[in-house]
């Protein structure tokens, strides 16, 4: 990729999303991932369409196509983990292989590590000045993929001043995040502010969700969501039905950018199914026995 695509793929406007979640921790079993669903709630909230949420262990190859598929594919793309200290953190070093680039010790992120990061119980005598390797541990964190051949401010973002960790921007529209959630939910708040001027609806407020409870089983409502369906979707606006084990009541969803027309298909959804349109799923509940919905 060269330097050109990069500063393209970093100004236009954002449409699409995807995210990749590395680690093997996550894919054994011993680590749940709840970064893919924030950032899930974060991209539709601000009118961006995740495409894509995919796992992968900490393999470089697996990094490698990963990478360059999704940023080939989709307009914003996160990468959750392998980003520590560790002999099997390779995020970094993997990305930078995708994109042919050098990792570089970022003086920066290293001088707010050493204001920020407070030494460790298990290491009381660890200083930045005396070679060890703990210290060469550390600086594993600070050396990013860089494009040497341009500017780096796009490229390495801090956007917490309470945090020293950055985001690493590659090839204009990879945004390499840790894995711990609270940083990885601090720092994509963090990012907002930069995404919203280029989001279709400048205010970040351009998708809308409906819900209706019904007291009909899904087979019952299905032939007229299919008929809904294929009158909206051509629209914009997507149908969705979920059932509630253990309920009476199941789910229909209008998830689309006109409310107008969404608005305006209320009544025939209510007749049409028997229910109500609800704010919550339980709402229309009340006094329901459970049981098989």
């Amino acid at each position: 990729m060269t330097s050109i695509n990069a500063e393209e793929k970093n100004k236009r406007m954002i449409h699409t999303a995807g995210c990749i979640i590395i680690g093997d921790e996550v894919l054994g079993g011993k680590t749940v991932d709840t970064n893919s669903a924030y950032l899930a709630k974060f991209c539709f909230k601000l009118g961006m369409s995740l495409k894509r949420i995919e796992v992968i262990g900490d393999e470089e190859s697996e990094i490698v196509e990963a990478a360059r598929r999704m940023s080939d594919n989709y307009d914003f793309v996160v990468t959750s983990g392998g980003i520590g200290p560790t002999h099997d953190d390779i995020t970094y070093q993997s990305i930078a292989k995708a994109f042919d680039l050098k990792l570089v010790e970022h003086q920066d992120a290293l001088a707010r590590m050493k204001k920020l990061s407070k030494p460790h119980p298990s290491h009381p005598n660890f200083s930045y000045d005396v070679p060890s390797p703990a210290l060469e541990a550390k600086k594993r964190m600070i050396r990013l993929p860089i494009d040497t051949s341009t500017d780096d401010k796009e490229q390495v973002l801090f956007v917490d001043e309470s945090l020293w960790v950055p985001i690493s921007v590659v090839n204009g529209n990879i945004h390499i995040l840790p894995g711990v959630p609270r940083l990885f939910e601090k720092l994509l708040e963090g990012l907002k502010p930069k995404l919203v001027p280029r989001l279709t609806d400048p205010e970040g407020e351009g998708v809308y969700r409906m819900l209706f409870s019904t007291p009909m089983a899904e087979s019952a409502v299905a032939g007229y969501l299919t008929e809904l369906a294929a009158k909206v979707e051509p629209k914009g606006v997507k149908v969705g039905s979920y059932p509630r084990w253990g309920r009476k009541r199941n789910s229909v969803t209008l998830v689309g950018k006109s409310l107008s027309l969404m608005e305006s298909l209320v009544p025939e959804i209510e007749n049409n199914i028997q229910g109500v349109k609800v704010e919550r799923e339980d709402e229309a509940d009340q006094s329901d026995d459970p049981e098989e919905g």
